[in-house]
């Protein structure tokens, strides 16, 4: 899966658990910042990720993914 695929299911998930517009999100988009996400909200998050895409994402791990970009990155990197 190319790093592009990659982001357009991820701003389909945003999208969808943020309510926010699509358009609205690109790789520097901030989840605390930009959409005002919680701890709860990233945790939930990072298991929608991880039920999307399998495998798993570990806490320390989790706690670096704060903008889009960062979560394609990982995502990619991690592949099987």
């Amino acid at each position: 899966m190319s790093e592009q695929e990659i982001f357009d299911k991820i701003q389909s998930l945003i999208a969808d658990r943020f309510e926010i517009d699509p358009a609205k999100i690109t790789n520097d988009t901030n989840f605390k910042q930009d959409l005002s996400a919680d701890s709860l909200d990233l945790v939930e998050f990072v298991l929608t990720l991880e039920d999307t895409f399998g495998g798993e994402i570990s806490d320390e791990d989790a706690e670096n993914l704060n903008t889009v970009g960062d979560v394609v990155k990982y995502i990619a990197a991690h592949q099987d």
